[in-house]
């Protein structure tokens, strides 16, 4: 079969990092090419050259065979390319319409000419089951419709070459199994598909051949059908990896959080999000919030963090009532929050990382004296950081957190969150976007957490991610929680029902 990609020893560098270094990848036409790696592997980097966002110190790409160059996004577009990034490219004040057309705008006189492209976008919705509203604001919708505006542009540019860097990392199971069902159907439209992710089984899902990078390196190409997910984790991280999790019999204390009827108003409606909700967190348990995106656990997070203001109930932690505090006395009094949108809550992108490390502590005697930041300790300590959660960046201490990978500006939060010791940890997909030796490490830190007599409040779309690390399950339906239940007294089917709303009842496990 012909290859529709070939980047032949391609490098790239930044200072004294090689991102890329002599990296050579094939690509059949109307296949999926899984690429495989770790944080910082270079598989966003790769991807980034070949859709001209960077340009390579050496080597040489080839579209169906022929030797192109590509300066920038709008000759790959030119050549057929498209890119869903991992962190979406869309303008929040845009509609869903204006964000799909920019750069292909139709004009007649000065004047936009939207008609065809709304009847063209709507017909590309329609095909693919996206249900997507052409007028609503960008800031409006979810991340998954997001992700679908992302899908749609590249669609709406007939794109024959279609990258999807990360693109589950966001989603909900079902919205998964939806992206996988629309990326089949463009394969057999004759579309190529290179899709970047770290879930093995996604990949044995979806993928026809998996290409694998460690470090900068390439590792090898393997085809899907007959490799184990075994041994493609240990192709990436180049050792096993442990993809169970060992977790002792649970023993809680005291209660670290209890929330009593919280209320939480919608920011574009005066509608409740979140309707009377009543639970605890004790020490020495993780419970887990389980639901399909957009069923108020995130705008729940928010109430309890401080994040969004509440329109009734209290929050208290230790005993101590916290529902007036401020943001940063809630973290004084034990709160660490590991937020489910990284670059907006959890980072400062154009800070370096040692300053994001501090920014919970940089007030405290430990890094400022009458005033004045100490500079020497703040990067002490990042260093010490960066080597405890094995954080990888270009520059170290210095690098500024912009350019560093997803799954490592998360790791970057979840340093700084937990070694604060803190005596309630609000993690909220706290994997998305991390390689599998890296949730594996995540995973062990919160369960060593909870083993150390801390709260864990979990939120999570990933029902065997909520099976496998919950003492308790709650689930939450428009707003409610429906459901309070053992992992073990539960199967995955019956989770699914109380998440749809099928199923309702209450039972306290606690």
């Amino acid at each position: 079969m012909e290859n529709v990609i070939e980047m032949n020893h391609i490098t790239k560098i930044f200072g004294n990092f090689k991102a890329n270094d002599d990296i050579t990848l094939q690509v059949r036409k109307g296949e999926i090419h899984a690429l495989l790696g770790e944080n910082g592997a270079g598989k966003s980097t790769l991807m980034s050259v070949l859709f001209g966002l960077y340009q390579p110190e050496k080597g040489e790409i080839k579209i169906n065979g022929k030797p192109v160059k590509i300066n920038n996004p709008n000759d790959a577009n030119n050549l057929g390319i498209g890119m869903v990034h991992q962190h979406f490219k869309l303008v929040h004040n845009f509609t869903v319409l204006e964000s799909i057309v920019l750069g292909r705008e139709t004009t007649k006189n000065g004047l936009l000419k939207m008609d065809a492209a709304r009847e063209k976008i709507l017909e590309l919705s329609e095909r693919y089951k996206f249900k997507i509203d052409p007028d609503a604001y960008i800031s409006d919708i979810t991340v998954g419709m997001q992700q679908r505006v992302e899908i749609l542009k590249m669609l709406y540019c007939d794109n024959d070459i279609l990258i999807f860097d990360e693109p589950t990392a966001v989603l909900t199971p079902q919205e998964i199994d939806e992206l996988l069902k629309v990326m089949k159907q463009l394969v057999s439209e004759g579309k190529s598909i290179i899709f970047i992710s770290h879930k093995l089984n996604e990949i044995k899902a979806v993928a026809d051949r998996c290409s694998v990078l460690r470090k900068g390196k390439y590792i090898g190409t393997v085809d899907v059908a007959t490799t184990s997910k075994e041994e493609m984790s240990e192709m990436m991280v180049g050792r096993k990896v442990n993809l169970s999790i060992d977790k002792k019999e649970m023993s809680p204390g005291e209660p670290v959080l209890e929330v009593q009827d919280l209320c939480i108003k919608s920011k574009q409606s005066n509608k409740h999000v979140v309707k009377n909700v009543s639970f605890q967190v004790r020490a020495g348990e993780i419970v887990s919030i389980a639901g399909i995106d957009g069923n108020g656990q995130s705008e729940l997070v928010y109430g309890i963090t401080g994040l969004m203001p509440l329109d009734g109930g209290s929050v208290k932690l230790k005993g101590k009532d916290v529902t007036n505090e401020t943001i940063r006395n809630k973290c004084l009094d034990g709160l660490a929050h590991i937020p489910e949108d990284r670059q907006k809550y959890g980072l400062v992108l154009d800070y370096t990382l040692k300053e994001n490390l501090v920014l919970q502590s940089y007030f405290t005697p430990k890094f400022q004296k009458k005033g004045f930041l100490k500079f020497g300790d703040i990067s002490q300590y990042a260093k010490y950081l960066i080597e405890k959660f094995d954080i990888r960046c270009g520059q170290g201490e210095d690098s500024i957190v912009r350019g560093m990978s997803g799954g490592n500006q998360q790791k970057a939060i979840i340093a700084r969150e937990l070694d604060r010791d803190p005596n309630l940890i609000i993690a909220v997909q706290p994997v998305r976007g991390l390689d599998v030796g890296a949730i594996e490490y995540v995973h062990k830190q919160l369960v060593e957490q909870r083993d150390q007599g801390k709260g864990v409040l979990l939120v999570s779309f990933e029902l065997d991610e909520v099976m496998t690390l919950s003492d308790r399950i709650l689930v939450m339906y428009e707003g409610e929680i429906v459901a309070d239940v053992r992992p073990e007294e539960v199967t995955v089917q019956e989770l699914g029902l109380y998440m749809a709303g099928t199923k309702r009842g209450v039972t306290s496990a606690s």
